[in-house]
């Protein structure tokens, strides 16, 4: 996997530079930053961008609009990849930050985020929807007043019995699970081109598991 992390660290050398213009859609993986959260349950979107970033060749280590961010072209579209430096639960500013920047509407921007209702290598793309309960995605609806935008939801497995969901979501992954989250990840960058060329319905059928 791809691992936006090692640039995380390097944060404190600077502050980046803005990321630039031609920007039509928003690919935005949720997560937290530091050390502590590194390759955690709840930062399976940041874990996703690092793949999807590889695959296209560019590095997500700009900085602007509370995040680190990287443009790319998808599927013939100027895509902005953004990862929120403001914890998950604020992560809707950085998205809407860059919405309004660069005048993208919700139906444009992708939210990819850890799922704990499917097992470790499911997925699920919803045209829309409400939260579920995960606090980025609320936090997105809240900014952008709106549920109408595509998310991509990545399963990081149900909370043990016995364990608190926080506790849960920020461990990490086992050995075990490390092989199916790939695939997992994978087939995400799989569907994010298709979304972004209007054909979520065979996005869903692709991904869907």
């Amino acid at each position: 996997m791809g691992d936006i992390f090692e640039i995380l660290k390097r944060l404190r050398a600077g502050g980046g530079d803005a990321a630039p213009a031609g920007v039509e859609w928003i690919v935005a993986g949720l997560g937290n930053p530091g050390r502590e959260y590194e390759k955690t349950r709840h930062n399976a979107g940041f874990l996703c961008l690092g793949d999807l970033a590889e695959r296209y060749g560019v590095s997500i280590n700009r900085t602007k609009f509370k995040a680190l961010t990287a443009r790319c072209e998808i599927a013939g579209k100027g895509v902005l990849l953004l990862c929120p430096l403001t914890y998950m639960n604020l992560s809707g500013e950085s998205v809407r930050a860059a919405a309004d920047y660069y005048h993208v509407p919700p139906s444009r921007i992708i939210a990819v985020c850890d799922d704990i209702y499917r097992d470790v290598g499911r997925l699920k793309i919803k045209r829309k929807g409400s939260d579920g309960g995960h606090k980025g995605l609320a936090s997105i609806i809240y900014q952008l007043e709106s549920d109408a935008f595509p998310r991509i939801k990545i399963g990081v497995g149900a909370k043990p019995e016995g364990w608190e969901l926080a506790d849960w979501v920020l461990s990490r992954f086992s050995d075990d699970e490390l092989e199916p989250l790939t695939r997992a990840i994978s087939l995400a960058c799989d569907g994010i081109p298709l979304i972004i060329e209007g054909k979520t319905e065979e996005a869903m059928q692709k991904c869907n598991l």
